[in-house]
């Protein structure tokens, strides 16, 4: 290494920001942008509603097309728009000019981002788009531009500065696309009643798909929920929660609804005080008021019931009838990672 580059190591490890006008900047670039999102919500119109109403109507999937930081900003609102109810994915424009123009069907809906609105790839396709049938969405920062006046319905997404103190950067102009964006998917999303359980198929895995695992998905249920008759005796009580692992037997009527709970401390406290259990009856030493839950009930407030009340490690599972359906035990919850 040279001495010059020596030196220019040194210099760059040695140097130093100036905090007050780094937090004066940040400051400045924050408000710029928050003031670029409420201009647009005080504009939002009639051509935005036009926009719900295509989409909802498409019979095809949404082509969010964009090249550059538009492109950047495309694919985050794709897959925004694929995970709550309306199906979505992104295209680059230059390779839609190279043969993923495939892909796009005239039962589709064609989105184009461009600050500009003359890109001039994005301007290109656009004859290509409407020659395959499909209408042409821009959300551009320029009324007047090629790609609005081309496109079947334009909405505007113009921010009066960027937030950039060269005034160069995209900034400001990304930030008011992604938040339309994001205003478009969710909007949809209300118009569709697209609900937390369609949310749920949509991320089944990690901990948004976790917290929204319900009862029914993860419960005992069939030959693995221990069971036996109010009228049954204390040996086949035992016989049963051997056998299923549980460390308890639910109790049901003629009728399968639940009359109780048998569980490990009921035994455990009725062996302490009969030493013959022969002829003990199960509905002499069962807990007559389980705790219950529905099968539509989230497995994650589940969850909460037992770190509020530590001794419950169960809850049984019933349906409006109060008829026994499944059993949840702490286990369970461990084993489908809600815990």
């Amino acid at each position: 290494m040279d001495q010059q580059a020596s030196d220019r190591t040194v210099a760059a490890v040695r140097r130093r920001a100036d905090g007050a006008r780094a937090r004066e900047l940040a400051r400045s670039v924050l408000t710029v942008e928050a003031a670029a999102i409420t201009a647009l919500a005080v504009r939002l119109g009639e051509g935005f509603v036009a926009a719900v109403e295509l989409i909802l109507n498409c019979q095809g999937r949404v082509v969010v097309v964009g090249i550059g930081k538009s492109g950047h900003i495309g694919g985050k609102l794709a897959s925004t728009l694929a995970s709550t109810g309306t199906p979505a994915f992104f295209v680059h424009a230059t390779e839609a000019l190279h043969g993923d123009l495939g892909m796009i069907t005239a039962a589709d809906i064609v989105l184009m981002l461009s600050n500009s609105g003359e890109t001039g790839e994005l301007v290109a396709l656009v004859p290509h788009v409407k020659r395959a049938g499909a209408p042409v969405i821009a959300l551009t920062g320029n009324a007047q531009s090629t790609l609005a006046q081309a496109a079947t319905l334009h909405l505007d997404a113009h921010v009066d500065s960027e937030a950039c103190p060269l005034g160069l950067a995209p900034t400001a102009s990304t930030t008011a696309v992604l938040a339309l964006g994001d205003a478009l998917a969710l909007a949809l999303l209300d118009q569709r009643g697209f609900s937390a359980t369609d949310f749920m198929r949509s991320h089944p895995g990690g901990a948004l798909g976790r917290r929204l695992v319900r009862v029914a998905e993860v419960m005992r249920v069939g030959d693995a929920l221990p069971t036996v008759a109010v009228d049954a005796l204390l040996p086949a009580a035992i016989a049963e929660m051997s056998k299923k692992g549980m460390g308890m037997t639910a109790i049901v009527d003629g009728e399968s609804r639940v009359a109780g709970i048998l569980t490990d401390g009921d035994l455990r406290r009725c062996l302490a005080r009969v030493h013959d259990i022969a002829a003990v009856r199960v509905a002499d030493v069962m807990t007559r008021t389980p705790r219950t839950v529905r099968g539509d009930a989230l497995a994650i407030d589940c969850v909460e019931v037992m770190e509020a009340h530590p001794k419950v490690t169960l809850l049984l599972v019933v349906d409006d009838d109060r008829r026994l359906v499944g059993a949840l035990h702490l286990h369970d919850l461990f084993k489908a990672r809600i815990v």
